[in-house]
């Protein structure tokens, strides 16, 4: 098998996503920190992974692949051949996919919006930002309501896709304390086999 090689930043959530997965496949990768501060992924040489200038990227062989969900729906297809964490049942697909479009939306715009302010100092509207968490925080507090993982009764690719900024919604100002199944799903998550947890940062409410 080819060496996998992740080309990522330790405080990216996005790119967490994928170190994450690849640890609970126990998959082995040469991760490679890119150096954002200093523009190192808007150099040709990176832009030649991806065109977007922006971490993760994956190689595996002669695959290169962008995008966090993209590269976690791949790995999950060629490398999970129990089918556990991307089900191929039509509904279950869908549900999960579902949840990787809440990711890519809801995830994005809400936590992982405000955490850009307190970590990385972006221009942001942080109080949409907020409102839009906490929006998103009371629907999943809602549908984890009796339930263990966010689709069926194993981890999938939804569970990986939002967790990481869901976690770390407090270092951009977003409390996670009135919402008790979203912390007990957390917890779940993190008690799995194989779990790596993103660096911390002390900001925001984690100060």
């Amino acid at each position: 098998m080819s060496t996998i090689k992740l080309h990522g930043f330790p405080l990216s959530g996005h790119s967490h996503r994928v170190e994450l997965f690849l640890s609970l496949l126990d998959l082995d990768a040469e991760i490679t920190t890119v150096d954002l501060a200093n523009g190192a992924h808007k150099t040709p040489a990176f832009l030649q992974l991806n065109s977007f200038g922006q971490v993760p990227v994956l190689e595996d062989g002669d695959i290169t692949l962008s995008d966090s969900n993209a590269i976690i729906t791949y790995l999950a297809s060629r490398y999970d051949g129990a089918h556990r964490w991307l089900p191929v049942d039509g509904l279950a697909a869908a549900q999960v996919q579902r949840y990787l479009s809440i990711a890519a939306g809801l995830v994005a715009f809400g936590p992982a919006t405000a955490r850009l302010a307190t970590v990385f100092g972006a221009a942001v509207d942080t109080e949409k930002a907020i409102a839009m968490a906490h929006g998103l925080l009371a629907m999943l507090d809602a549908e984890l309501d009796g339930r263990y993982w966010l689709v069926g009764d194993q981890p999938t690719l939804a569970d990986v896709a939002n967790y990481t900024y869901i976690a770390h919604a407090p270092e951009g100002n977003v409390a996670l304390d009135d919402y008790p199944h979203v912390l007990a799903w957390l917890h779940r998550i993190e008690n799995l086999p194989g779990f790596i947890p993103m660096q911390a940062t002390a900001v925001g409410l984690a100060a």
